[in-house]
């Protein structure tokens, strides 16, 4: 750990400096040099300060940053950076982290994958100090083909647990999510969905058990943390309850040859109806099919030089292609699917196709972690729909869709089994009565302020343009989404319960208060929180946590 440079060694302009900026400075190098001594004194074995503390005066602090921030937007100048990261290699030294953070009165930001689309796991939307704790190292996998489970530290990514759990069978498999560079801590803090979700639910439907390091710095399992807070962390987004170490997942059956399929259509090739009748039937479908429909803006091929809407109709199916015809042919026939849309492949080949990956990129690709496309800056928003939306709505969509440089959306299929679980299963609420899932994206090269707020203005008008055919009261959003638009919590004085459920009902519908119940017992100084933390009972006005209470 780089010590405070002695004012001796300093050029000699440095003493015109002022003497509170001096004193500023010594301060900072202070804390950073308590928190490196504080957690050696809490661990066994000496940690490497090169490798593991990094400072904005250190070489390393930039790359180590932004290594896994997926939102150049969350990076710009005016967003305030940590001013220390640690990289822990242990879970012993995560452990000592909490605890001398906690005694230096330091604030914590944690990030494991660091696709947070705000942001809120590496910088902050507040001018207070933090260091952040960068869980990267903790990547191990272990898989048990006798129990049938596996333990996966949080900084693996979700591709690494896929390849491991495929060298291991090729008849078992996770339903999680379809961006193979996720990191799996933060990706089941949201609820982790994917194109298993109709057999098989959600990946936090699919966590068996967990370690977790609480606000007093202990280690917990499922046994020792208790059934609230094992529920609280499978679904009630991360960054509130305490620092996730590692998931034990359930393993799931899947068959040694699946089949994708990619099937696009434009407006000129009737699109808008073929998406309305997808919208009717999808949830409806043999729970072994998943579809989704990307949709984007592309160049026409019939009218040079104009735009037109294009759907791909995204497949992976649980069987192979001579079945997956029939249930077709049965349930969704408009689409026209042949022989030749049909790929059959391994299940791990799958992750690469609907990963977006070519088909030049073996299995192995996916230990590095890397995702396929390059950084960019980029706001998204997510919605859920429980009826069609109209034909004369979808084509408003489309004229705004036309307006935009790079729009994106995702619409996912609902039904199967993830009808069948209950809203207070976890935390995660959305499920039976939903058609389908919505995300909407649009994204840029250039970070200034003026290109920023025209794209980000784009969205929001977007957003309210569509809210007629969502769902109403609350309308619901997936909090691994995350969308500071929604509300944020106060980081001083007293929140109100008002503003705060106006987010929390939407990301989390009526398992917000047991979200709230829980962080009091388990956090009830608030040690863990950032812009949409589940806030504590005494954090609310009187009047409000009575309302909690009753």
């Amino acid at each position: 750990m780089p010590s405070s440079i002695s004012l001796m060694l300093l050029p000699l302009f440095t003493v015109l400096l002022s003497s509170a900026s001096l004193s500023a400075a010594a301060l900072y190098h202070s804390i950073d040099d308590e928190f490196y001594q504080c957690v050696n004194l809490h661990t066994d074995l000496s940690i490497p300060s090169s490798g593991a503390f990094h400072t904005p005066d250190n070489a390393s602090f930039a790359s180590v940053l932004e290594s896994t921030a997926m939102n150049l937007r969350c990076l710009a100048p005016s967003r305030p950076k940590p001013e220390l990261i640690f990289t822990p290699l242990t879970e012993s030294h995560v452990q000592a982290a909490v605890i001398c953070a906690k005694e230096l009165n330091i604030l914590l930001r944690v990030r494991s994958g660091g696709h947070d689309y705000e942001g809120v796991s590496y910088t902050s939307a507040t001018k207070s100090p933090f260091m952040m704790i960068d869980l990267a190292k903790l990547r191990s996998i272990n898989i048990s083909m006798e129990e049938n489970s596996a333990w996966v530290q949080v900084g693996a990514t979700i591709g690494e647990v896929y390849y491991r759990i495929s060298q291991k069978s090729r008849t078992r498999g996770f339903p999680a999510g379809l961006c193979t560079s996720l990191g799996i801590g933060g990706h089941i803090t949201g609820g982790a969905y994917g194109p298993m979700m109709r057999k098989y639910g959600l990946g936090a439907d699919n966590v068996v058990d967990a370690r977790i390091v609480d606000a007093t710095g202990r280690i917990l399992d499922r046994a020792s943390m208790g059934e609230d807070l094992f529920w609280a962390i499978r679904g009630g987004g991360g960054g509130s309850f305490g620092i996730l170490l590692a998931w034990k997942l359930k393993l799931v059956p899947v068959p040694a040859t699946v089949t994708v399929f990619t099937v696009p259509r434009t407006l000129e090739q009737g699109a808008t109806k073929l998406l309305y009748r997808w919208q009717q039937v999808a949830d409806t479908l043999d729970e072994d099919l998943f579809i989704r429909v990307l949709i984007s803006a592309a160049n026409s091929t019939g009218q040079k030089g104009k735009k037109t809407i294009q759907t791909a109709y995204q497949a992976l199916f649980l069987g192979r292609a001579d079945r997956l015809l029939k249930v077709m042919k049965k349930g969704f026939p408009e689409l026209g699917l042949t022989q030749k849309d049909c790929l059959e492949m391994s299940w791990i080949e799958s992750v690469l196709y609907i990963a977006g990956y070519p088909g030049t990129i073996k299995p192995e690709f996916l230990l590095q972690g890397k995702p396929l496309s390059d950084k960019t800056y980029f706001k998204a928003k997510s919605d859920f729909a429980k009826e069609p939306i109209p034909e004369y709505a979808m084509e408003g969509i489309w004229k705004m869709f036309l307006q935009e440089d790079s729009p994106f959306s995702i619409w996912n299929a609902y039904g199967g089994m993830m009808g069948k679980i209950s809203e207070s299963a976890t935390p995660f609420p959305h499920r039976k009565g939903r058609k389908f899932m919505i995300q909407w994206l649009t994204s840029w090269q250039s970070g200034d302020k003026k290109t920023t707020n025209k794209h980000i203005g784009w969205i929001r008008k977007l957003y309210d343009s569509v809210a007629p055919y969502v769902s109403k009261f609350p309308r619901e959003a997936y909090v691994n989404y995350r969308d500071l638009d929604l509300g944020v919590d106060k980081f001083n004085g007293k929140t109100s319960y008002l503003k705060a459920s106006v987010w929390g009902s939407q990301y989390f519908k009526d398992n917000f208060k047991r979200l709230v119940q829980v962080k009091t017992k388990v956090d009830p100084d608030n040690f863990f929180s950032h812009e949409q933390s589940i806030p504590t009972l005494h954090s609310f006005s009187e009047g409000d946590e009575k309302k909690m209470i009753n």
